[in-house]
């Protein structure tokens, strides 16, 4: 029986460091049993300029659900929901991602969500099955013509691209610029990068602009026209809205994504016999396992608005509390064998879309329905599909990356 570990007193589970090694299961574990909501005190260099704390761990899916669900207690917006800034990160810095949607609190929230989800309706989602798998089996067919290859970018990475490029209206050819900028935005904290988070920022934000100037000069049956447009109840978005929209939208739309799709073949090239199973059932239970499994992002922020209890833990107004989705969905309160991999798993209340509060994931059933087309396309066109080298991981705080997986396609 392996022994529980001993979790050090500086022990920070948004370590970059740790997690490019892996998700810390084990030591998650240990924190369910006896600390469920743990004070982390980051070292100074974890710590934005302004920040000049650490923050409560909370652990327990019971928890990270009572708080994903409490915005009255619990802001998004005070602190914005990124755990770990850069160190030179200042409040202004930090204050202008408040008109980005998972930064907001209600009623700003509520409003700016009910004129995305016109882009987001079952609808819409619906009408793009047709065209993602046929894109799906040309990037499966491209990827068997070469014989082997990085399924990361020339198979997780390519669907969801090319399923913002077909939402957006935006050219095929310009999402290149897309996977540079997102990547650029995310990797700050990994050296191979040399990344410039601002610079990208401010190209996205740039190009998004020129979308919404197009649109509301030459109006399409689209996104981009819906959303900058007035509706039904008079409203759109103003330019800086939709400019960080779609930055949302290439972060939460294409790295999450292609980080799930990946982490699932892995999971399926450890566990064959689901890969079997999969091949002859295709049961419906596998979308949500992998995206269980993956949780491509393993912790979002809130900040207490007033004193209030979690877990029989006091936490006091203006502490940070860190949502471990990554934990939550390995909680042994709520999934039976929760470390095993199991695509026929029927009870399945992940959190990996953030809970089921006000900020669930709006793109959540667009996510589904890339990854179930993703798995269909493999199993019917690479049925024997295999892992030729180790896989390379993301130096990162708050997402579950990969950065490279080497396999043979036929």
């Amino acid at each position: 029986m392996t022994a529980a570990p001993v979790l050090p007193d500086a022990f920070d589970p948004t370590d970059p460091g740790l997690n490019e090694i892996e998700i810390p299961l084990r030591e998650f574990a240990e924190l369910r049993k006896t600390a469920p909501v743990f004070w982390v005190e980051q070292a100074p260099e974890a710590r934005a300029g302004f920040l000049d704390q650490g923050f409560w761990a909370i652990s327990r899916h019971a928890d990270i659900l009572a708080v994903s669900k409490n915005s009255k207690d619990f802001s998004a917006n005070e602190n914005g929901v990124i755990i770990r800034f850069g160190a030179d990160m200042t409040r202004e810095q930090v204050e202008l991602q408040s008109v980005m949607l998972v930064n907001q609190d209600p009623p700003d929230h509520t409003k700016l969500r009910q004129i995305i989800s016109r882009g987001f309706t079952p609808r819409s989602i619906n009408a793009l099955k047709e065209v993602l798998v046929e894109r799906a089996e040309k990037i499966v067919d491209e990827a068997l013509a070469r014989g082997e290859g990085d399924f990361v970018y020339e198979v997780a990475a390519e669907l969801p691209l090319q399923a913002i490029a077909e939402l957006l209206g935006v050219p095929m050819a310009d999402r290149g610029k897309l996977f540079d900028w997102s990547n650029q935005m995310l990797a700050y904290d990994d050296p191979e990068y040399n990344a410039d988070p601002a610079t990208a920022a401010a190209e996205i934000l740039g190009y998004a602009m020129m979308l919404a100037a197009d649109r509301k000069e030459n109006p399409q049956d689209d996104i981009i026209t819906k959303l900058v447009t007035a509706g039904e109840d008079g409203e759109g978005l103003t330019d800086d809205e939709f400019g960080f929209f779609v930055i949302l939208l290439a972060v939460a739309g294409n790295e999450t994504t292609r980080n799930a799709i990946t982490h699932g073949m892995m999971a399926f090239f450890e566990n064959p016999e689901q890969w079997d199973i999969w091949k002859k059932d295709r049961p419906t239970g596998m979308v949500d396992e992998v995206i269980r499994w993956a949780t491509p992002v393993t912790v979002f922020q809130r900040t207490a608005l007033r004193d209030v209890e979690i877990g029989g833990q006091l936490v006091k107004k203006g502490d940070r509390v860190a949502l471990y989705y990554a934990s939550g969905n390995h909680d042994d309160e709520v999934f039976d064998n929760p470390t095993v991999f199991d695509v026929n798993r029927e009870h399945n209340p992940h959190l990996a879309f953030g809970g089921h509060g006000a900020h669930y994931c709006i793109g959540a059933n667009l996510a589904r329905l890339e990854v179930e087309v993703m798995f269909n396309v493999l199993a019917d066109k690479a049925p024997n599909i295999s892992q030729t080298g180790a896989p390379r991981r993301l130096r990162h705080a708050w997402i579950n990356g990969i950065k490279e997986l080497p396999v043979k396609y036929a």
